[in-house]
């Protein structure tokens, strides 16, 4: 706003200071003949185009750049999460302590030739975000894809981007409720991929709303590179609206921050084949053993409503795998089964919000031996503190684990029961 001002005010400075340039005895007669238009000399026409193109400055949009010629925009993002965890066992002993910088990420989006030729590129630079390849190497872009967008109805994209799978994921890790995603959506989800991706809404506007995602990927993850033994990865993502949109692309942001005047629900449904990978969670996860490969399903359902501050989530998903298990190392398996997510909130004059959130994970018979349970179970609550939104807010939480017929062996006695978290979160 302050920016905006600034060039307002420059404006009127220059317009008034070419006016009385401009002012000579006859000049009333002058600007009558000409309408009372005054004639602003080449200089001030020339600042205030220099005054149109300066960069645009709003915190939580980034900074914008575009030339005179207009044939290309470029906006450019940073943020950052500092993060502080503390781990306590049943007795609540301190087991660990997490004190650092959890992601660190700039961003760049615009156009360039056209406004339909988008592009998006995001970097980590955090060991979080950098999630190093088995074989070490350091994996920094996250996002790196170029979009056409003919118009609103459709767009397809190619490049490495988020798999638009369950709803959890597709969220930013900037736009959450709580400290992190639940350790259901860190099981199952599907991370990115490098491939096509396509969307199309077809219907619009304010009632009833549809619209359908659907990706071709390499199955194997970001910046995998070259594969001899892997398929591909087909993936295909159908979301309804039956009140219409949310505001402000409510349903990727955690939270009712907008303020939904009148209900607003989504429903939505995802099923991705992986053929042929060869890590143990699909696009993510260690390598199998033995150099081996197989093929695997996830599934997802997504339910959100949200009303005058209030907002109701659940998530459902799962993964699916003919042969979990590898004679070769009986330690190793790809973790089947299902996953539950159910969370809830309330936010107060657009500062403070409390959510609850609970998160169940269910191994399948094939594999509990090895997971050490029969079920997993992590109650959370948070408390946020909104100071710019999404883009500057302050977090905590609390969680409480427990695991139901716990194998000792595998999961100890001192495992963390407890956990308490704080975080900033400051994004430009």
């Amino acid at each position: 706003m302050k920016h905006r001002l600034l060039i307002l005010f420059l404006l009127v400075s220059a317009f008034t200071t070419a006016a009385a340039q401009t002012q000579t005895p006859d000049s009333g007669i002058r600007a009558g003949r000409e309408h009372d238009a005054y004639i602003l000399p080449d200089s001030t026409r020339e600042l205030i185009e220099q005054l149109h193109h300066m960069p645009n400055i709003e915190v939580g949009k980034g900074i914008t750049f575009r030339p005179w010629n207009d044939r290309f925009e470029v906006t450019m993002r940073f943020r950052m999460q500092n993060l502080l965890a503390l781990n306590f066992d049943d007795n609540l002993t301190l087991t660990q302590t997490d004190a650092r910088v959890k992601r660190l990420r700039l961003r760049f989006d615009g156009y360039i030739f056209s406004p339909k030729l988008v592009y998006s590129i995001q970097l980590g630079f955090t060991s979080h975000d950098s999630e190093p390849l088995p074989d070490g190497d350091m994996n920094i872009v996250r996002d790196a894809i170029v979009y056409y967008v003919p118009s609103e109805v459709w767009n397809i994209g190619f490049g490495q981007s988020k798999i638009k799978a369950n709803r959890a994921r597709i969220n930013s890790s900037s736009a959450l409720q709580f400290v992190d995603r639940s350790i259901v959506n860190s099981e199952f989800n599907l991370d990115r991929d490098f491939g096509l991706f396509g969307e199309v809404n077809p219907l619009r506007g304010d009632g009833f709303n549809i619209s359908a995602k659907a990706s071709v990927t390499s199955g194997e993850g970001r910046n995998w590179g070259s594969s001899s033994k892997g398929g591909f990865a087909y993936t295909g993502r159908l979301e309804l609206y039956p009140l219409g949109r949310f505001k402000a692309k409510g349903e990727v942001i955690e939270g009712n921050y907008e303020y939904e005047e009148r209900p607003k629900v989504l429903l939505a449904a995802a099923y991705s084949y992986n053929d042929r990978t060869s890590r143990l969670k699909g696009q993510r996860g260690a390598l199998m053993p033995d150099n081996e490969i197989r093929s695997m399903g996830a599934y997802f359902v997504d339910f959100i409503l949200e009303y005058r501050g209030w907002a109701f989530y659940t998530d459902f998903m799962g993964r699916t795998c003919d042969r979990p298990l590898f004679a070769g190392d009986p330690t190793a398996y790809v973790y089947t089964g299902q996953g539950l997510n159910i969370q809830t909130s309330y936010l107060f004059d657009r500062k403070w919000e409390v959510a609850l959130r609970n998160s169940t994970l269910f191994p399948s018979d094939g594999i509990r031996p090895l997971a050490g349970y029969r079920n997993r179970n992590q109650t959370t609550l948070g408390v946020t503190r909104y100071i710019i939104g999404h883009s500057l807010k302050v977090q905590a939480d609390i969680s409480y684990d427990t695991y139901a017929d716990r194998d000792p062996r595998i999961i100890p006695d001192n495992f963390n029961r407890w956990q308490l978290r704080f975080q900033l979160e400051l994004g430009l």
